[in-house]
């Protein structure tokens, strides 16, 4: 089969053309409904008009309905330039807030600057800035919908990207294990292809081997394949390459999971000196004034969090108390940023004294030193609430690698790359291991710290905020808590 008579007859085609059909109708229908609703809130919303009294003749609404028809067609473009009507398969809806709020406000600029050079009859600038709001209120509801609505027809197995591996080790059992349970990702993983077709020594089933690296080309043609993802390490990428040449002309996308070594080095970047090309391979994660700006969000955020919970924070205390014998709080020394040493507050979900006879281990599920009430607030996190006592105090962050025990760090620090590199901020309550199922001792280490190194190089506020959105629904929803 050439690229000339190819048979496009995927079975996700169906999802790649309705999803982004959903999503222009939706966006439309919002900005469309935004202007009348603003229309009417400007002019005859009572307590709207009170506050912002309007003299003059009332404008009629069919001309700003025809102004959003008007502009309706520039703002979708501007929406496809982000690529905002391809199909999301996994996004978080946090993050479309806030692209769809710079992609309105690039459309309201439009929007002005047209009135500006084209103004038929004045338009009321107030309406235009509650469009602005409602605009993106609106389109993020409705992309919402969308993406529910997507991720229910992945669930029940409809609009799949018939897939397969690329490679037999632990990475690609990972991947589809996890792709196996959250259908909603868009892939059904139908085998694996390796280098030896004898080998036996590999993580995957031996019934999910469909050939060798040398029969992508036929698989891809005899199976549909839409997707191979590749998880071969970077030691070994020119077979990546020869599969990549052989399937040329061939309607298939390769996606290439990177290894730890390509984590680690993610961070590499092109930086001129005086005309001096340098490549600067690590650098400080935060300077001064962004570790200012975190610091100021921390106190503001754990002091609210501490005003609005003190009830609840009194009533676990005496339950606590009078559910079990010892102290109602359980302090432990950990090492944070530079490998401070500060002592971390939590509610005791444990018999006292329970790594007396053990030493320092991790907590496990169906721990038996657990107190009555211990597995319980180890579920939801409420024993962590004391710690923003260590927030307020600046021993911790909201958001950052979770704090570890010296005996760990030296556990660790010799056999996992990067492992110090963690140490580098403040450790934090919630963390992005932790919100991605990445917790406890049923978790890989090197795996949470891929994560921990991913937050350090990419932190910004709104990173934080994402965590810690994300934390909150994993405190009600995750199965890794325990």
């Amino acid at each position: 089969m050439n690229y000339i008579d190819q048979k496009f007859n995927k079975k996700s085609q169906r999802t790649e053309f309705l999803i982004p059909l959903l999503n222009i109708l939706s966006d439309s229908v919002s900005i469309i409904s935004a202007f009348i609703i603003s229309y009417w809130i400007r002019f005859f919303f009572a307590p709207f008009v009170d506050l912002l009294p309007f003299n003059g003749e009332i404008p009629p609404l069919t001309g700003y309905i025809i102004f959003a028809i008007v502009v309706l067609p520039v703002w979708l473009l501007i929406f496809q330039s982000r690529k905002m009507f391809r199909p999301k398969r996994i996004v978080f809806i946090f993050d479309e807030f806030f692209l769809i709020g710079r992609l309105v406000t690039f459309g309201i600029i439009f929007s002005f600057g047209l009135i500006f050079f084209y103004r038929v009859f004045p338009y009321s600038r107030v309406v235009f800035v509650l469009v602005w709001i409602i605009s993106i209120i609106l389109i993020t509801i409705g992309r919402y919908v969308v993406l529910k609505y997507e991720k229910t027809l992945y669930n029940k197995g409809k609009g799949l990207k018939d897939t397969i591996l690329a490679g037999n080790n632990q990475t690609a059992l990972d991947i589809y294990d996890q792709f196996a349970e959250h259908k909603y990702a868009g892939f059904n993983i139908i085998g694996f292809v390796e280098e030896n077709p004898g080998s036996s020594n590999g993580a995957l089933p031996d019934k999910l081997k469909l050939g060798t690296y040398n029969e992508v080309v036929d698989l891809v043609q005899k199976l549909n394949i839409e997707t191979v993802l590749v998880t071969i390490p970077s030691t070994e990428h020119e077979k990546l390459f020869e599969m990549m040449k052989t399937s040329e002309g061939e309607n298939v996308e390769f996606l290439m999971v990177p290894d730890f070594l390509e984590v680690i080095t993610s961070s590499v970047r092109v930086q001129e000196i005086d005309g001096i090309p340098f490549l600067k391979i690590k650098s400080i994660p935060m300077n001064i004034w962004n570790r200012i700006l975190k610091r100021a969000f921390d106190f503001s955020f754990a002091f609210a969090v501490m005003f609005i919970t003190s009830p609840l924070f009194i009533l676990l205390s005496l339950i606590v108390k009078f559910t079990s014998k010892g102290p109602v709080f359980y302090s432990q020394e950990r090492l944070s940023m530079t490998g401070k040493k500060f002592r971390m507050i939590k509610f005791r979900s444990m018999v006292a004294d329970a790594e007396k006879n053990t030493g320092a281990v991790y907590v496990k599920k169906g721990d038996s030193r657990y107190t009555p009430i211990g597995e319980i607030l180890r579920k939801y996190s409420l024993d962590e609430l004391p710690q923003f006592l260590n927030v307020l105090k600046g021993d911790m962050s909201i958001v950052g690698p979770r704090p570890e025990r010296e005996y760990f760090i030296n556990l660790f620090k010799g056999k996992i790359p990067k492992y110090l590199d963690r140490h580098r901020v403040k450790c934090g309550i919630t963390g992005w291991a932790q919100v991605n199922g990445l917790r406890g001792s049923d978790s890989s280490i090197e795996k949470r710290i891929e994560y921990d190194i991913y937050y350090i190089e990419h932190w910004s506020i709104i990173f934080d905020l994402k965590i810690i959105i994300k934390t909150i629904k994993e405190m009600f929803f995750s199965k890794a808590a325990f």
